[in-house]
Order: C-alpha cells, then structure tokens, then sequence
C-alpha cells in the first residue's frame, strides 16, 4: 500500500495536477495550485502511526506547528488524515478537487428547505459528514429545484420524478435556563454537510433562516472542527466566537480505519492506531439579548 503523501500526489497528477512535496516541521506537505493556475494551495497530508495516546498528543502538536506555519505564509490549509482518506475515500477526493475549485456550483435561491424524516439525513450524514449523522432534534433538507435555468430532478428505480439533496442540517432539541425572569430556549446545531463536490452559495444560511423562522430559538451554538475549518462560515452568518473545546483522543482500526473517541473509563483495544485531533473553536448566534 502506498503511503498516504504518495497516494495523494497519485490522484492529484491523475486529474492534471502538478504538484511538489515538501517538509515543515518534519512533516509532509503537498504543494499544488488551483486548477486555473491563478492561487496556490497547500495540503497536509496526516499519517496515523501513534501506539499510544502519548505519541499521538506528540504527533498532534507537531502537526499543529506545521499547520500554523502553513496558515500564516499561505493561509489554512486542507487537512487529510489517513483514516478519513481510507474509509471515506470518494468524499475525500471530492473535497480535495472541491478545494483546488473543480466544483459544480449551486444557488440557494434555487433550492427548497425541508424538514426531512431521519432515514434519509442518516444515509446523506454518513455518505458526506467527517463524523457521519448524530442524534437530534430537527433535520432539513436542501432541494436543489432548479440549476442554471433547467430543472435539477433525479428519477428513482420506480421512474419516478425526485428533487436533488444537496445538503443536510441538524439541530438538537432546547436546551432551558432562566435570564432575568425570561426562559431561554437554546440550540446546538450538531450537523452539516453538503455534497462534497458541489459549492453551495448561501446553502447554510437559507437553512438556519428556516429553522430560526420555524423554532425561534433564543441562542444557537455549533462548533468548527479545526480538523477542517477555522469557522469563518459561521461568522459570515453573524455567530460569534466564545472559545476553544479541547482536542479529542481517538483509536483507529487500522483495518477498518473506522475512529472512535477514548471515553474515561473505556478500555482500549489492542492493536489500535491512536489520533488526537486539533479541539474546535466554539461559536454562539444570540437572537434574544440576555447576559
């Protein structure tokens, strides 16, 4: 099996990509540019070795340090980690041509926000979401009814006529607490994913309309994973950043690449990978004033 630095550079020169491989911080990282040749990008592939949660917080900071110096020469870059790259393999490759601009695009004027059933956001959440579908409250859908012009309609195995999914959005159920005699409902919005290889433009956004204009919450929190952004999609729809959550311990299957999180109190299996992740950056939208 190649390595995960070699099997990116493969698939990136596959699809007409030239690209350089590099050093920073004693770790790989792949140098390449978008497919216009106008900006340059910069992955950072992340191999999993660690035995131990020791080497893992080792490999985690070391990894950090080539990320930060990346960010602050080139901007952040795109974070592959070798079990995403192995287990969900076709979202990964959609990612990274998505990040290089080989995209189909969409507008939200052009989609539907609906309230799905939990079938159908658990097979989308697990086929386009880094953590697959979690627990919630509330789901919706983005139908995309129209694309440049022509109705964008997908028949089923029956003939029949479907709009496309093109993304889906999670909310828990309302957290309660009271603020100065006033009951304050507040949300965690737990998921979102669109198609990996397609932009969006305001998708996000015409989702938390709806569910702001449905529920009408007093607070909604979410998180960005640093694992793949820095949060600047949430702070375009007016959420502010409060602070940090802390990184996350994983093992790794090196069979199945399949990660799960180290619970206290949980034993390890033997023959596990282990991964630390870069912790989240915590983001909170007030629509009631309250302290």
């Amino acid at each position: 099996m190649h390595t995960l630095t070699e099997d990116i550079i493969f698939f990136l020169g596959s699809n007409g990509f030239e690209c350089s491989r590099q050093t920073r911080h004693d770790m790989d990282v792949i140098c390449t540019g978008t497919l216009d040749g106008n900006s340059a990008r910069v992955i950072i592939p992340i191999s999993l070795k660690s035995r131990s949660r020791d080497e893992a917080a080792a490999e985690s900071d070391r990894a950090w340090q080539a990320i930060s110096t990346v960010k602050a020469l080139e901007g952040f870059p795109l974070i592959i980690t070798e079990d995403r790259w192995r287990r969900q393999r076709p979202m990964m490759e959609a990612r990274l041509l998505a990040h290089l601009e080989v995209f189909s695009q969409a507008y939200a004027r052009n989609c539907e926000v609906r309230r799905i059933e939990k079938a159908q956001a658990q097979e989308f959440l697990a086929a386009n979401h880094s953590y697959g579908y979690a627990e919630c409250r509330y789901r919706y859908g983005l139908l995309l009814k129209r694309h440049t012009g022509h109705i964008a309609q997908e028949m089923n195995m029956q003939g029949v006529v479907t709009e496309k999914l093109i993304a889906v959005a999670t909310f828990s159920n309302a957290r309660k607490w009271i603020k100065d005699g006033k009951e304050i409902r507040s949300y965690e919005w737990t998921r979102y994913a669109s198609l990996p290889d397609m932009r969006i433009s305001g998708g996000m956004g015409k989702i938390l309309k709806t569910f702001i204009k449905e529920i009408q919450p007093d607070d909604i929190m979410s998180y960005a994973d640093l694992e793949w952004s820095e949060g600047d999609v949430y702070r375009s729809l007016g959420f502010i950043r409060e602070d940090t959550k802390e990184a996350v311990e994983f093992t790794v299957d090196p069979q199945t690449w399949e990660r799960k999180a180290i619970r206290q109190g949980t034993s390890v299996p033997e023959g596990c990978l282990h991964f630390r992740n870069f912790g989240s950056s915590k983001f909170r939208l007030k629509l009631t004033d309250y302290r």
